[in-house]
């Protein structure tokens, strides 16, 4: 599939379409499907600007809410994560996902789904280790503090997210702790001065989100964020199959390893030249063991890799890197019943691990405690029967998200809000729907 993948939207649909229309004109190609890696900014009215933490001067209706009142349409099927500046109340109204208007699909503060194909799944927000064991606390009308707090990463989404297998693609707005460290260091670094400290300390980035890249291994990992484009390639520990059907690990160094050599980095990553190799798991806030191949679910089967490509772009300007087109083929086999059109379908996996996890979403600050890893999957395992057994899925087996989710437009447009006034809680009929469809309460409400 030919994907195109953009770093922070910041609002600006029009000048994203209009480039990937003129991408398709240039090269004589057709984009199956465009990724979004945070600061969507999905704003209705004006009253969903109050909820954008940001400088009231950089507060702006932007784009999207042409696309949300079908003014206009979005012109290739568009997968969205959430960043750190947005609409959060819009956002958190689809926590499990769903359709922010026709054509543009929000993966939800963690999700999954299958593209024709293509898993993919991804982590909306950024890291702040104060709110990280949390729980889903904030409840409207926000104040200044859980304005803020709403998009940190939670334990509970990362621990979701380290239940699934590898998935194709993973989104992030930040990026993952030292990723820095797989790639060109030096020329980050003359782009972004102000990054040498961050680095220096080993501190650049999100610990959780390289936990997950460590265990999840997708083939491709897509971020945004520090407005610059950045590639890297992190090489996993080799696994092999052996005859006992156990997984043995073959440890190699990283061929994309990067010396440093300027004297203001040499002494700090003497002491920890670990860092730059792909032969030490960089420690994690929630380290998740490795699963015996035989023990991950049964469906879909384990996928064993040995690298993961990293790409983070800038924000949509004019004269940066914002956006790239990538050839990524499917895992599963083209059939005769494969879509010609790029259709989303909901991960069985990720509905299972949901499910399973749902006793654990808590709606105060405290956190439950969660179970052990074996357990949780255990619970994952039996959910996954639960839903083989009763979602309805289509001729092929598959779950189209069109079956259970549909858009619909909840709260006004522009000027029909009142300025400088917070938005009330809506109720969306997508987050009812899939919480129906799992038989789980659904917690969002703020009720």
């Amino acid at each position: 599939m030919k994907i195109a993948v953009e770093g922070c939207c910041h609002g600006e649909l029009d000048a994203i379409y209009s480039e990937i229309a003129n991408l398709e004109a240039q090269n004589g190609y057709k984009i199956d499907a465009l990724l979004i890696c945070g600061d969507f900014q999905a704003m209705r009215n004006e009253a969903d600007l109050e909820v954008m933490a940001c400088p009231v001067k950089y507060r702006a209706m932007h784009d999207f809410h042409k696309y949300y009142t079908g003014e206009k349409v979005a012109p290739v099927l568009t997968i969205v994560i959430g960043g750190n500046h947005e609409a959060s109340n819009y956002l958190f109204e689809l926590y499990h996902g769903g359709w922010l208007a026709p054509n543009i699909y929000f993966l939800g503060l963690a999700g999954c789904i299958q593209l024709n194909g293509l898993r993919i799944a991804g982590s909306s927000g950024i890291f702040k280790k104060h709110d990280f064991r949390l729980g889903h606390y904030e409840k409207p009308p926000y104040d200044n503090r859980s304005m803020r707090s709403i998009y940190h990463t939670r334990e509970f989404c990362v621990r979701k997210l380290s239940l699934l297998t590898s998935p194709d693609v993973f989104l992030s707005h930040d990026w993952p702790n030292q990723i820095d460290q797989y790639g060109d260091t030096r020329s980050l670094v003359r782009q972004k001065p102000h990054f040498r400290e961050d680095i220096q300390k080993g501190e650049l980035g999100s610990p959780p989100l390289m936990g997950l890249l460590r265990n999840l291994k997708p083939r491709w990992w897509f971020a945004a964020h520090m407005h610059v484009k950045f590639e890297a390639v992190v090489v996993h520990e080799k696994v092999v199959q052996v005859r006992d059907r156990e997984a043995k690990v073959v440890k190699e160094d990283n061929p994309d390893e990067i010396k440093i050599v300027d004297d203001k980095f040499k002494d700090t990553f003497a002491a920890g030249a670990e860092r730059s190799t792909g032969t030490k798991a960089i420690p994690t806030v929630i380290p998740v063991p490795p699963t015996n191949l035989d023990k991950v679910h049964d469906d879909p089967p384990a996928i064993i890799r040995t690298e993961t490509n990293f790409l983070s772009l800038d924000k949509c300007l004019p004269g940066r890197r914002f956006i790239e087109v990538i050839d990524i083929p499917s895992s599963d086999p083209p059939t005769t019943t494969t879509p010609t059109t790029p259709q989303l379908y909901l991960d069985p996996e990720w509905l299972a691990i949901t499910r399973a996890f749902q006793p654990f979403f808590s709606r105060t600050k405290h956190q439950p405690a969660f179970p052990p890893e074996s357990e949780a999957r255990a619970l994952v395992a039996t959910s996954l029967a639960w839903v083989k057994k009763n979602v309805k899925v289509d001729t092929e087996g598959r779950i189209p998200v069109v079956d259970w989710q549909r858009f619909e437009m909840i709260a006004p447009g522009p000027g029909q809000s009142k300025a400088g006034v917070q938005p009330p809680y809506y109720a969306n009929p997508q987050t009812e729907a899939l919480c129906r469809m799992l038989y789980v309460k659904n917690k969002i409400s703020p009720t």
